[in-house]
């Protein structure tokens, strides 16, 4: 490939027509050392964290990683049976999977096969857009995950009140010890590499689904058709059905922040986005319909954690139970997924300056960034006691910003660098490829509108302290206040 190319400003494209650009794990291992020069650094290390480790994800792993990242299974879906009845939420999880996982999944496929190191869209939105463009993503991603993670603890207390332990259902001291214990503990599990997360992954998945196979089978011949037509007393929540359905089944890319840790990412990740959309799809609708078409509660009873009640309807005390702790053992698993995510986003913005160095710190045995699965608890601690609600309206709105933004730089880099080398193409020319972005596109300003003030207000606080943020980073690198690595050194000090 052309280094000059990636590693510079880009000339003009008559210059390089014939010529295929090409971002491989070598590029980025060595953006840090070529994209800018060295006589404007700060004296940071220069050799890349990929130096030295290998990539550990390979095809399963990565499945089952997507899997949790996106959905973890069928809970937490009740809000939406709760707020617009059984039918509108079976539609609603039989069509948004592919209307909208699949365009969100091709794109990340293209865009993580281009550029297959860590950081995801912060490397998509930079090279389309500029560092600030890449910063201001890379900060609305993260806090969306750390959000998101949040709300992981307070679930697994709604399940456990529900079943086995009645006093965390309520607030008190004893489900804040039990947020807070859960957050710590399983941070702490973050740490013992990705090799033993994503297999842990798989080992999650296989034994959270296995209660909903089984359900689901028995519910057979107690299924009555007309019980999905029950309806909700008074007007439907159409805003919390979308916010719920939005949260059970987005971040189709976030998987892409560790793609510096992906064994062939090039064709790992198509791969296992397919099967991925699949599975999530699958694991949702069927257990939803058995739920619904097999009990007779109405709709105003599916609270958090009544998949576990329709369980034992179903299949008795043994079943509710295994169902309830499969809950546990699959917000184990998201947590652990989104948790990795949060981290190797930070050390890919890291890795590119965005962050100083300290971020890009790895554990010698096991290639863990230590310091940001450190700075990622502290925030998950930090936002745990924020009501359900408000957790999945701001993290659906920050996600819907960073998401808009990586349509964007997807669209950008094929009209504007249609030469660049991508080992997985999607098969669309660019007028279909606008269309295939604009109804997911769509939905996510949709998700903004009706987000609500409170939401607007803190998700503004964010993108502004953002912004500041960034500019906080440029004046650290021009005074030399803080060790960075090299690679937005010429940036900052050309005033980019």
């Amino acid at each position: 490939m052309d280094q000059e190319f990636l590693i510079t400003r880009q000339p003009p494209p008559s210059q390089h027509e014939q010529h295929e650009e090409h971002y491989t794990p070598q590029d980025h291992d060595h953006l840090l050392q070529h994209r800018y020069p060295a006589e404007h650094g700060v004296g940071g290390a220069t050799s890349s964290p990929s130096d030295d480790h290998q990539r550990r994800i390979t095809l399963i792993p990565l499945v089952f990683l997507i899997y949790f990242e996106v959905a973890g299974g069928p809970y937490g879906a009740e809000q939406a049976v709760r707020a617009v009845g059984p039918l509108f939420t079976l539609l609603g999880f039989l069509v948004f999977p592919f209307a909208w996982g699949v365009p969100e999944s091709l794109v990340t496929a293209e865009l993580a096969s281009a550029f297959p190191g860590n950081g995801g869209g912060v490397l998509w939105a930079d090279r389309a857009f500029g560092l600030l463009t890449g910063s201001l993503l890379g900060t609305w991603k993260y806090l969306s995950i750390v959000v998101n993670i949040a709300a992981y603890p307070a679930l697994v207390a709604d399940y456990l009140g529900g079943s086995v332990a009645p006093a965390v259902a309520d607030p008190g001291r004893a489900r804040t010890g039990t947020v807070i214990g859960m957050t710590l503990l399983l941070s702490l599990l973050n740490y013992a590499g990705m090799s033993v997360v994503g297999w842990g992954a798989v080992a999650l998945g296989v034994v959270s689904l296995a209660p909903f196979v089984l359900m689901t089978a028995m519910a057979v011949p107690m299924l009555r058709p007309r019980r999905w037509a029950a309806q909700v007393d008074g007007a439907k929540d159409w805003r919390m059905f979308f916010n719920t359905l939005f949260w059970n089944l987005n971040y189709w890319d976030s998987a892409s922040t560790m793609a510096g840790e992906v064994e062939r990412p090039e064709r790992t990740f198509p791969r296992a986005l397919a099967v991925a959309v699949v599975l999530i799809a699958v694991s949702y609708l069927l257990p939803l319909m058995a739920a619904t078409g097999a009990t007779d509660a109405s709709p105003d009873a599916w609270e958090n954690g009544y998949l576990a009640d329709a369980a034992g309807i179903i299949g008795g005390p043994w079943l509710k139970y295994w169902t309830a702790a499969g809950a546990v053992i699959s917000s184990v698993g998201m947590f652990e997924a989104q948790m990795s995510s949060g981290a190797f986003q930070l050390l890919g913005m890291a890795d590119l300056g965005l962050l100083p160095a300290l971020f890009a710190r790895r554990a010698a045995r096991t290639g863990t960034p230590w310091v940001a699965i450190a700075a990622s608890t502290a925030v998950t601690v930090a936002v745990s006691f924020l009501g359900f609600d408000d957790v999945v309206a701001t993290a659906n709105f920050l996600y819907s910003l960073g998401t808009l933004l990586e349509f964007a730089a997807f669209l950008w880099l094929r009209a504007r660098h249609p030469a660049l080398k991508r080992p997985y193409r999607v098969p669309l020319p660019l007028p279909a490829l606008v269309a295939m972005c604009a109804v997911p596109s769509a939905f996510l300003a949709y998700v903004c509108a009706v987000a609500g003030s409170r939401v607007f207000a803190v998700a503004a606080g964010l993108t502004a302290l953002g912004v500041g943020w960034h500019g906080v980073m440029r004046v650290c690198r021009a005074k030399k206040l803080l060790r960075f690595k090299s690679a937005v050194a010429a940036d900052y000090t050309d005033g980019s």
